[in-house]
């Protein structure tokens, strides 16, 4: 098994787990990668950080590390924060699909007609362009642009 850092051309940071850099290479040339984040297809393999024990007897391990380039490689620190502060929006991405419903292009009709008291309330999510956005916010209805990640309303497999 390979566990890859991946990097989207948003500078999303995630794991991917791979039979084989065969496996990888098959679904990368595929387009079957996208990022978790933001949906992104274009997907890069970089260098991970494995944590690697190494003796301080010969020195040769830190004067290898020392010796790369690490302006690419954020610290082991930064990137634990990086991931955490990931997986804390797709938790909260995913608890929001999951407890409500989308109604797609419905959305601004439907938001409106339960905010007049039309119908009866109920947590739900869709699409609205920029001008719905303004004419929900202009009539009082309470509403939270948000762009949830197509990944947090699909089952992970």
């Amino acid at each position: 098994m390979k566990v890859l850092d991946l990097h989207c051309s948003q500078g999303h940071i995630f794991e991917g787990w791979f039979a084989s850099e065969k496996d990888f290479q098959q679904q990368h040339s595929a387009s079957l990668l996208t990022c978790p984040m933001c949906s992104c297809m274009r997907i890069e393999k970089r260098l991970s950080a494995p944590r690697l024990h190494l003796s301080t007897g010969s020195g040769q391990g830190r004067a290898s590390a020392q010796a790369s380039d690490r302006s690419q490689i954020p610290s082991a620190a930064a990137q634990e924060k990086l991931w955490a502060l990931q997986a804390a929006w797709l938790k909260m991405s995913r608890h929001m699909a999951q407890h409500t419903q989308d109604v797609g292009e419905r959305f601004t009709e439907q938001a409106l007609r339960m905010h007049r008291g039309e119908e009866d309330e109920k947590p739900i999510r869709g699409q609205a362009t920029p001008e719905q956005t303004w004419q929900l916010l202009e009539e009082g209805v309470p509403i939270l642009p948000l762009l949830l990640p197509k990944a947090t309303t699909e089952t992970l497999q």
